[in-house]
């Protein structure tokens, strides 16, 4: 199925504002900043140990995502190949390359998502970089067949997201509701993130065939929110909130608290304005010390993978707010981190991202690194 945003009547729009209410984009149908009963504060302060280097010798990962068992798959923004790796001692096998990639700067093979049924379905979803824009398609997975053909061939549920060189998003990730949620960018062209004609500069919610999810903001849309400029983290927190990272230009980068239909301020503002009609950021950085990519939420904190600032944030939230200050770790140890996924035990898988075109790789990465957090 292929869809795009359409715009509605004005009588629908009012019915729409009016489900809104009781619906939203959130992961349990309820709206996702202020409902569901508050966990307990986490500590202030945390602690990061790495446990063990799982894997090396990773090329532009970019897409993880965790298979029933515990095993990885990876994927290569430039390449387009998936790998799974083993767990237990790292080996490597390749599954496929996904058809159509186009790598040009920051695009390519970017987010993926296992099927919340995948243990039935074997579906896995990629957000990927084609000639013409980016777009999100599902594939079955066949363990059964040769290493390098296990991948079958993609259908496309959603296209027309815009790329360009720079600005492509690319996250996915099923919430709890099991709909799927998308972070677009607005390719360079920042007018997009503000018109709700285009799917640049949002986050999307959509069912697992592409349809607009139940409970959207707009009837036949499948636009949650809008006014995001690159959007590169989706995490749940327990009480079913949803957290969004994301790149600024030069000055702030942002953690956002996710409210359906809530414009988040990109182009007119950046960073905390308290600005009327924009929602501010619970959390920003300087991009020096952040550019922030993958998000995860663990042990009663979000982790937040840096880039340029080639570290891991920890930052403690309950109740829909930060309850501590940010603290840091790794700083520089492993150069810049791009994908951050929490464990069944609460740790957190990382990998590393120097083998992008914008690092100093060393004769080992890129790496996936296993993490105990508290």
């Amino acid at each position: 199925m292929r869809r795009s945003p359409t715009g509605i009547p004005a009588a629908l729009a009012a019915a729409a504002a009016a489900l809104l209410l009781l619906a939203g984009c959130s992961s349990d149908g309820g709206p996702s900043g202020t409902g569901g009963s508050a966990a307990s504060a986490p500590p202030a302060k945390g602690t990061v140990d790495v446990v063990r280097t799982v894997a090396t010798k990773l090329r532009s990962p970019w897409g993880l995502a965790a298979l029933p068992g515990g095993d990885l798959l990876v994927g290569s923004r430039d390449s387009g190949k998936i790998v799974r790796i083993a767990a237990r001692d790292g080996r490597q096998s390749e599954l496929g390359t996904v058809p159509g990639v186009s790598h040009t700067e920051e695009g390519g093979l970017l987010g993926l998502a296992l099927s919340p049924g995948y243990a039935d379905d074997h579906l896995l979803y990629a957000y990927f970089t084609t000639d013409s824009d980016n777009r999100i398609a599902r594939m079955r997975v066949d363990e059964r067949q040769p290493e390098g053909r296990r991948l079958g061939a993609p259908d496309t549920i959603l296209r027309g997201i815009p790329k360009g060189v720079i600005h492509n998003g690319g996250r996915i990730a099923f919430g709890p509701d099991r709909m799927l949620y998308a972070g677009t960018g607005e390719s360079g062209r920042r007018a997009l993130s503000e018109d709700k004609s285009s799917l640049g500069g949002k986050i999307l919610r959509m069912t697992p065939d592409g349809r607009p999810a139940p409970g959207n903001p707009e009837a036949g849309s499948v636009i949650c929110t809008f006014g995001h400029r690159n959007v590169q983290g989706l995490a749940w927190d327990t009480d079913k909130r949803l957290w969004a990272s994301e790149f600024g230009q030069d000055t702030w980068d942002e953690i956002n608290l996710i409210e359906p239909g809530h414009d988040y301020g990109w182009p007119v503002v950046e960073g905390k304005a308290g600005r009327p009609g924009y929602t501010d950021p619970v959390e920003q950085w300087r991009p020096a010390d952040a550019s922030p990519s993958g998000l995860a939420y663990a042990k009663g904190s979000l982790w937040m993978a840096g880039l340029r600032g080639q570290r891991l944030w920890r930052i403690p939230v309950a109740g829909g707010k930060p309850t501590g200050a940010p603290q840091d770790f790794l700083r520089s140890r492993y150069g810049r981190l791009r994908s951050v996924l929490a464990t069944d035990d609460g740790g957190l898988w990382l990998t590393t991202s120097n083998t992008d075109g914008r690092g100093e790789p060393s004769r080992d990465d890129d790496r996936l690194l296993l993490l105990k957090v508290t």
